[in-house]
């Protein structure tokens, strides 16, 4: 199954129009998120997902980031297989939403 895609332009539109929209996960390295992250994010690196399943609501839309999609989408995969049904990954990472989104945000 393929994991559904959010762009950076719709996520930051849609979460103008609800904060609560997404449940933002953050699967990157704590030293990244230090340098850039989104506004009521969750930092939660990549390799502790798999101890941190119970703290997930498998029924709010989760959006899975990290600096250029590829963890994400990881993430986001192994999700779905454990019965999230509502799991987006934010399309290049906080690096597009840096680029596209917030041009204030640190490039790294």
């Amino acid at each position: 199954m393929a994991i559904t895609q959010v762009s950076p332009q719709s996520l930051q539109q849609q979460l103008q129009e609800n904060p609560q929209a997404y449940f933002l996960l953050d699967v990157r390295e704590p030293f990244e998120y230090q340098i850039a992250n989104l506004d009521n994010s969750v930092l939660i690196p990549m390799n502790q997902i798999p101890e941190h399943l119970v703290e997930l609501n498998k029924e709010q839309k989760i959006v899975v980031i990290c600096h250029h999609g590829m963890r994400s989408e990881n993430v986001a995969y192994y999700l779905d297989q454990q019965g999230f049904g509502q799991v987006f990954d934010l399309t290049g990472g906080i690096d597009a939403w840096a680029r596209k989104c917030d041009s204030g945000m640190a490039l790294y």
